[in-house]
């Protein structure tokens, strides 16, 4: 892991404009990182899923990609050590990316992220970790029902599917739908499609 102190005069809590001169962590690393916490594979495939889409998002508004991805991959790193107990999760995982020395604020973005304890979302990487979170399951769902083939998937199929309350029930709807203050719907549906298509080896997706 990689880590460096913030260049002089740059505003520690802007993860957006992150560089080199502020932090790296390889994706790789953050894999590891990932495992040694969370050894349920749903929950492992949830979390490339939201990071594939944080990617394709970050590439289409300029941002860090590989930053954005990196906290997808870690934002559910303490959802195993929770068991379901909502109200810790987020706080348990600032807990471990600070003991691995994760700075404090990217491990900030994981504690706001659960939004039973947190709203406010303006921040363009909250945004998106929000709807990305939610989207995940909703298209993996619908390439599930045309036999897990991510290909057969196209925006419309997502859009049909959003409207069916009980597809996907668990898809919290209003999260995904907080992206539209950065794009419109569809094309937020697209670069999700777009991230999945190329994370299908880490989801076991055709």
């Amino acid at each position: 892991m990689y880590i460096s102190i913030p260049a002089k005069g740059r505003d520690p809590h802007h993860l957006s404009m992150a560089t080199d001169n502020f932090f790296r962590m390889e994706r790789e690393e953050a894999i590891d990182l990932l495992r040694r916490y969370v050894t349920l594979q749903s929950h492992i495939v949830h979390s490339h899923a939201t990071a594939a889409i944080m990617r394709k998002v970050a590439e289409h508004l300029g941002e860090d990609a590989e930053m954005w991805e990196i906290i997808g991959l870690l934002h559910d790193i303490d959802y195993d050590l929770v068991e379901g107990e909502m109200e810790r999760h987020g706080i348990e995982g600032y807990r471990i990316l600070i003991e691995n020395g994760v700075p404090e604020n990217v491990a900030e973005i994981v504690r706001r992220h659960n939004h039973l304890l947190t709203s406010g979302y303006e921040r363009p990487i909250e945004v998106a970790l929000q709807a990305a979170d939610s989207a995940s399951g909703l298209i993996i769902a619908c390439a599930l029902v045309k036999g897990g083939v991510i290909d057969n998937v196209t925006p419309r199929t997502v859009k049909k599917k959003f409207k069916e309350k009980s597809f996907a029930a668990g898809c919290e709807r209003e999260r995904i739908l907080m992206i539209e203050s950065l794009m419109d719907i569809e094309t937020f549906y697209h670069l999700a499609i777009e991230g999945l298509k190329e994370a299908r080896a880490d989801l076991g997706l055709a």
